[in-house]
């Protein structure tokens, strides 16, 4: 079952401050909802675990998370992919572009895909298509707060 989200962050720090953000492996672990570990394997690949719930299903998943299509410092694809044991397996990804609104803003625009498979796939779309937007949400306002200075991150219950 697959969907798309769409969204957009205006990030108060110069393009290349935020490119580089994109690319640190403990920036990302922070800002990736449920993230437990994140280990660099190598400059565009990482190793994954994180865990979370999905409607009444609580699953970890352990996978990996690679950048492709660089384009520096302009745009990019973020994509993962995990196994979730009985729960079943998660991958998504997402195209992300930055581009400069001023010398020290940042528009980051980003187009995400998520699918999922196993039991998850039977917990229904809406359940999974409003899941998915919070947790593209979640990441991006993460990162936001995190470059941006202002550490206003969302908590994850």
């Amino acid at each position: 079952m697959a969907m798309v989200i769409e969204g957009e962050e205006r990030i108060e720090a110069p393009v290349e401050t935020v490119w580089q953000a994109l690319n640190d492996p403990d920036v990302l672990k922070d800002c990736i909802p449920g993230c437990q570990e994140l280990e660099k394997k190598s400059d565009t690949e990482f190793a994954a675990t994180v865990s979370l719930k999905i409607g009444p299903i609580k699953a970890k998943f352990n996978g990996q998370v690679e950048l492709t299509n660089l384009n520096p410092p302009h745009s990019y694809t973020i994509s993962g992919e995990g196994k979730g044991g009985v729960a079943g397996f998660a991958k998504g990804g997402a195209d992300v572009s930055l581009k400069a609104d001023g010398p020290d803003t940042t528009i980051l625009s980003y187009e995400a895909k998520a699918d999922v498979g196993g039991k998850m796939a039977q917990l229904g779309g809406r359940l999974i298509q409003s899941t998915s937007k919070k947790l593209a949400g979640e990441f991006f306002s993460n990162f936001n707060a995190r470059v941006s200075g202002t550490g206003e991150e969302v908590q994850t219950a």
